[in-house]
């Protein structure tokens, strides 16, 4: 594994471990920053998740960003990131940025905000190796607003020298149980239901039905950073988590009897770098995320996070162990993940704003 429990922080979807300051917003830049830069005159305002885009500062051999800027000729004159979705959506609305790296609730958000520009998929060498249903979400009317990047899913794991397996219906029964503080974790409650076929797409009366069984325990642990998931493992004070592979594999190296309860279907949910809407040259975006498709910055980033790739092309080396913990290239395996969009308004289904809300009166 590549980074100690102590260091884990969370991002967008899932838990996102680097070993990154603790604080919640961490602006970050290269070492040749300039607050005043932009775009045209070669350079980059970047807004992304802690380990998406490392400079070095972490660790020497962890610099990617310096390796970008020294084979493009592009400089990053910020490099601002965050931990959680939450951060991201706040710190999107303070300025401009270049490029951004989002998840399906972010990225929807600002394509109808019009923060984002149409993504020419000709102009991204390699684009082609990404996985296809990858790049068909980030598609919207015949226009490609996104360049799939890294992706997980979610699992619910359990202590199994204190319970046994059991089933989904157990876990969100049990007061003893780490549920991720997010309103999309609806859908895995809905889910474990058995409320709609579609776990995004729930009528009103579905919701509540949803809504009612998570409230049942209101004292249950609602995490936003995974370290909580580790310590409450570590100290018996958990029997079940919802998590990704990556900290089931964490745990278990600790020595901890952590297994996955059988599902038939999770969710899981795609990070892509999108194109800023205002960018008065897109030369150095576009040459970013040239960089950022490539097999190599995916294979070290989907290393370092505990992520997989969207390319499958990186699952080489020191990505493999990732890749075959989500299944990465595997047919059977992606076709039972429920990959996360925005709860749309479409007909009688409740909508994203209605999730929220319900999700805030819950866990708040």
């Amino acid at each position: 594994m590549a980074i100690a429990a102590s260091a884990l922080v969370v991002g967008m979807g899932a838990a996102r471990p680097t070993p990154a300051p603790s604080s919640s917003t961490s602006p970050t830049a290269s070492p040749t920053a300039s607050p005043t830069a932009t775009q045209s005159d070669g350079t980059l305002q970047i807004l992304t998740y802690r380990g998406y885009a490392e400079y070095g500062g972490t660790s020497p051999k962890v610099n990617w960003t310096g390796a970008f800027e020294k084979e493009t000729g592009c400089r990053i004159a910020k490099l601002d990131t965050v931990q959680t979705s939450e951060e991201m959506a706040e710190k999107v609305t303070q300025r401009p940025y270049d490029v951004i790296s989002a998840g399906p609730v972010l990225a929807a958000d600002l394509i109808a905000k019009k923060q984002v520009q149409a993504v020419d998929p000709a102009k991204v060498a390699g684009y082609d190796d990404i996985d296809e249903r990858f790049r068909d979400m980030s598609t919207v009317s015949g226009k490609v607003y996104g360049v799939p990047y890294l992706w997980g899913y979610h699992e619910f794991i359990y202590d199994s020298g204190r319970v046994e397996g059991g089933d989904l219906g157990q876990v969100f029964a049990s007061e003893r149980v780490a549920l991720r503080d997010t309103p999309l974790t609806i859908a895995d409650a809905a889910m474990a239901g058995d409320t709609a076929d579609e776990p995004y797409e729930l009528t009103e009366k579905q919701l509540d039905a949803t809504m009612t069984m998570l409230e049942r325990n209101k004292d249950r642990v609602y995490w936003r950073n995974p370290i909580d998931l580790v310590k409450g493992f570590a100290t018996g004070s958990l029997d079940y988590a919802q998590a990704t592979p990556y900290y089931r594999m964490l745990l278990q190296k600790a020595g901890k009897p952590i297994k996955a309860v059988h599902t038939r279907e999770t969710t899981g949910w795609v990070d892509s770098w999108m194109l800023g809407a205002n960018v008065p040259d897109t030369t150095c975006a576009y040459r970013w995320l040239n960089w950022v498709t490539a097999p190599d910055a995916q294979r070290d980033a989907a290393a370092w996070v505990g992520l997989a790739p969207a390319n499958d092309k990186a699952c080489k080396g020191r990505a493999r162990q990732m890749c075959e913990a989500y299944g990465a290239g595997e047919d059977k395996k992606l076709d039972r993940i429920a990959f996360a969009v925005r709860p749309p308004a479409c007909g009688e289904c409740t909508d994203y704003d209605a999730w929220t809300e319900r999700w805030r009166e819950l866990a708040e």
